[in-house]
C-alpha cells in the first residue's frame, strides 16, 4: 500500500524543480514562479484521473474532510452519520466544523450498514459519511438512495481506498464529495497531503476559498484579495504537491502490484475452510490496499493475530483493540477532553454514541486485516502466504 515504497527519480525530479524554482508556497509570488504551479498541476491531474470536474488539494486527509464538510455547509449542531470502524480523523473533522458525529454500525463490508444508517437519521442529520476502510467500499447505491430520500449529503471518505471503484466510477466520485489522504503510508503519498473532489461547482468554489483563509484568489495581489467568508489554513506546499504529481502517475502500476500481491495471499487463505473474507458490494472493485478476513470467533481471531506475529508475519492488524480505528477505544470522543470547550448541546449530542454496538463488535472481533505492500517480490509474497497458512492451520 505505501507509495513511498516506489519513491524514485520521478519524485526527485519534481521536488528538485520546486527547489530550483524557489517558490514553496501554493499561492502568491507569481513573478518568481516562472509558470510553475505544482499544486494546481496536481489538482488538474487528479480531477482527470478521478473523472470529476474539480479537485482541491489540501494539507492532509483530515483537512480534506474538514474542508469538504464546511464547503457543503455542514456546521454547528448538524449531525453526520459515520461508521464505528474508521480513523479518528473522521470524527475530528466533523467536530471541527461544530457538527456532531453519530456512530453507526457496520456490516460484513466492514463499512456502513445501510439499514443502520436509515435507523440513525434524525431531523438534525445533514450528511452520511461512508468510510472506505482498508481499500473497499460501502454499499454506495443503497446509501445514495437513502441520502436522496432524506435530502442528505453523501460524503465519501476514500482516504484509504484511492484506486478502487464502484459502478464504474472511481471511489470518491460517486457521492456529492470525496476525500483522499496522501500521508506517508497511503497508496499515493505527498509526505503529508490530501484532496477533496466533487462535481458540484458551489462546493468546489467554497473549498478553493475556505482552505486558504477565505481568499477569493482573484488577481495577483494577495493583500488585495477579498475574503467572502471565514476560512482557515489547510494549504498544501509546492514541495508536497510535487511528490504527489509523480506518485499519481504511478497509481495504475501501484494498484496492479497491490492486486497481484493481494490475490496470491487471498488464494492461499481461501484453502482454509474456517477463513472467510469481507464482502465487496456488487460493481465494487477494491484498491487491494489490505486483505481483510474473518475467523470463526473472537477468541480464535485473537489467537490467530498473535500466532501470525510469532510466525514472522508483520503488518497484520486486529482492529478490535485499536484505539486509532475502532469506537471501543475512543474515550476522547465519548467524553470530550479537548482543549477547546464544547457547547453543552454538542456534548449532549455526543452522548448518543455512549453505548455498545454489538453488531459491529460481531464483525470486528473476528477480523484481521493485513497490509498489502507493493515492494514485495513474488517470492516474498509466496513465502508470506505460506507462513500465514502455516500459522492459521496451527490453531484451527
Amino acid at each position: 500500500m505505501p507509495g513511498f515504497e516506489l519513491f524514485g527519480n520521478e519524485e526527485r525530479k519534481e521536488v528538485q524543480d520546486v527547489l530550483d524554482n524557489g517558490v514553496l508556497m501554493r499561492y502568491g509570488f507569481d513573478p518568481m514562479r516562472n509558470g510553475h504551479h505544482k499544486a494546481l498541476e496536481l489538482e488538474q491531474d487528479l480531477a482527470a484521473k478521478m473523472k470529476v470536474k474539480h479537485a482541491q488539494v489540501v494539507s492532509s486527509g483530515t483537512a480534506a474532510l474538514t474542508v469538504a464538510l464546511a464547503s457543503a455547509g455542514i456546521g454547528y449542531g448538524d449531525e453526520v452519520i459515520m461508521p464505528t470502524f474508521t480513523f479518528v480523523a473522521s470524527f475530528e473533522a466533523i467536530l471541527a466544523t461544530g457538527a456532531i458525529p453519530v456512530l453507526c454500525d457496520i456490516d460484513d463490508t466492514l463499512t456502513l450498514n445501510p439499514a443502520a444508517v436509515e435507523a440513525a437519521i434524525t431531523s438534525k442529520t445533514k450528511a452520511v459519511m461512508p468510510v472506505h476502510m482498508c481499500g473497499s467500499m460501502a454499499d454506495l447505491a443503497s446509501l445514495k438512495h437513502i441520502c436522496d430520500k432524506h435530502q442528505l449529503l453523501l460524503l465519501e471518505d476514500a482516504c484509504q481506498a484511492i484506486g478502487g471503484s464502484y459502478a464504474g466510477k472511481p471511489l470518491g466520485s460517486y457521492g456529492d464529495l470525496g476525500c483522499f489522504s496522501f500521508d506517508f503510508v497511503k497508496t499515493i503519498t505527498c509526505g503529508e497531503g490530501g484532496a477533496v473532489i466533487t462535481n458540484n461547482d458551489t462546493y468546489a468554489d467554497h473549498a478553493h476559498k475556505y482552505h486558504d483563509h477565505g481568499h477569493d484568489h482573484i488577481g495577483n495581489d494577495r493583500g488585495a484579495e477579498s475574503h467572502p467568508f471565514l476560512g482557515y489554513n489547510y494549504r498544501i506546499s509546492e514541495l508536497n504537491a510535487a511528490v504527489g504529481i509523480a506518485q499519481l502517475r504511478k497509481l495504475d502500476h501501484t494498484i496492479s502490484l497491490q492486486q497481484k500481491n493481494y490475490s496470491i495471499l487471498r488464494s492461499a487463505l481461501a484453502t482454509i475452510p474456517e477463513v472467510s473474507f469481507r464482502s465487496v458490494p456488487d460493481t465494487g472493485v477494491e484498491s487491494y490496499a489490505f486483505l481483510s478476513f474473518f475467523l470463526p470467533d473472537e477468541n480464535i481471531a485473537r489467537k490467530a493475530h498473535k500466532t501470525l506475529g510469532e510466525h514472522g508475519v508483520d503488518a497484520c492488524f486486529y482492529w478490535y483493540d485499536n484505539n486509532w480505528h475502532y469506537y471501543k477505544k475512543w474515550e476522547h470522543l465519548l467524553t470530550p477532553s479537548s482543549l477547546i470547550k464544547y457547547a453543552d448541546d454538542i456534548v449532549s449530542g455526543l452522548q448518543r454514541n455512549n453505548k455498545a454496538f454489538p453488531a459491529s463488535d460481531a464483525w470486528m472481533g473476528r477480523t484481521i486485516s493485513c497490509l498489502i505492500k507493493v515492494g514485495w517480490s513474488e517470492n516474498e509474497v509466496k513465502e508470506r502466504a505460506s507462513k500465514m497458512v502455516e500459522a492459521l492451520a496451527s490453531i484451527l
